[in-house]
């Protein structure tokens, strides 16, 4: 890491949805290891994010603070805003990550004549009502210190055929369109808006699948990498799209899929 990328992102702040497990997880690791002070939340697992806060403390000298809040209500971002305001005098980065699955994907997670509007719409607020609401929040305070960056994660299974995946999938390419229209309008505040696509990443939420060793096979099979890919692999690419190196890189949509999407 070059002493100016250090430099130019030692005492800023992250706040990202979902911090305790998977990309999210790798992502607050990967700020705080660059000086990046993070604010994250946790759906239900206190312990588990007071252990990251003071683990992420003890070993790079950051300030990480944890906070509760279910994505299912995106209007709450309003009051989880003003918490974070007390613990952090600044916000430079949002990540939107958070993400369901489990009984609140149910009509939403299945072949296409099962889909029920219950389910979709559920995902559609965890991923586009919640991207939304979160980067309106994180924006303002942005345009207090001169702009920031803003990232969606999103998937790959909006370009290819992933099994059961049809309600996920339409709702990350409506994500991916809201990040386009949310660069257009936001650049004038010195804002940037990206999307980082993973292709099947080796997580919680994947091993959910009814299929899961069959896709983390399959995956290995179709990377010329010949392996599924990790939290780190997508955490490395958002922060990338948050540094000075990127500043003329917005309103795009990174694929990060180990070459899985084009076989």
């Amino acid at each position: 890491m070059s002493k100016k990328m250090e430099s130019s992102m030692k005492g800023k702040t992250l706040v990202i949805s979902g911090g305790t497990k998977g990309i999210g997880k790798a992502n607050v690791y990967k700020f705080a290891e660059n000086g990046v002070n993070v604010a994250f939340t946790y759906n239900s697992n206190k312990e588990i994010a007071l252990e990251i806060c003071n683990d992420v403390e003890e070993k790079y000298g950051v300030k990480c603070k944890c906070y509760p809040f279910n994505v299912l209500e995106p209007e709450t971002y309003k009051e989880l805003f003003l918490e974070i305001d007390k613990d952090f005098d600044r916000v430079d980065f949002f990540i939107s990550n958070a993400m369901i699955y489990g009984r609140a994907v149910v009509g939403g997670y299945g072949k296409f004549m099962k889909l029920k509007p219950r389910g979709l719409n559920n995902i559609y607020t965890a991923t586009v009502n919640a991207f939304v609401c979160g980067s309106q929040q994180a924006a303002k305070r942005m345009e207090k210190v001169g702009g920031g960056a803003i990232v969606s994660l999103s998937s790959t299974g909006n370009l290819v055929y992933i099994q059961n995946y049809s309600g996920h999938g339409t709702n990350k390419a409506a994500v991916e369109a809201m990040v386009r229209y949310a660069a257009t309008e936001l650049g004038e505040m010195k804002i940037r808006v990206n999307a980082v696509s993973g292709g099947p990443i080796d997580t919680d939420a994947l091993k959910a699948f009814t299929n899961y060793e069959e896709v983390k096979q399959k995956t290995a099979e179709f990377s010329p990498l010949d392996r599924i890919g990790q939290p780190e692999d997508l955490a490395q690419s958002c922060y990338f799209l948050c540094t000075q190196e990127a500043s003329w890189i917005t309103g795009h949509t990174l694929i990060v899929d180990g070459g899985t999407t084009f076989k």
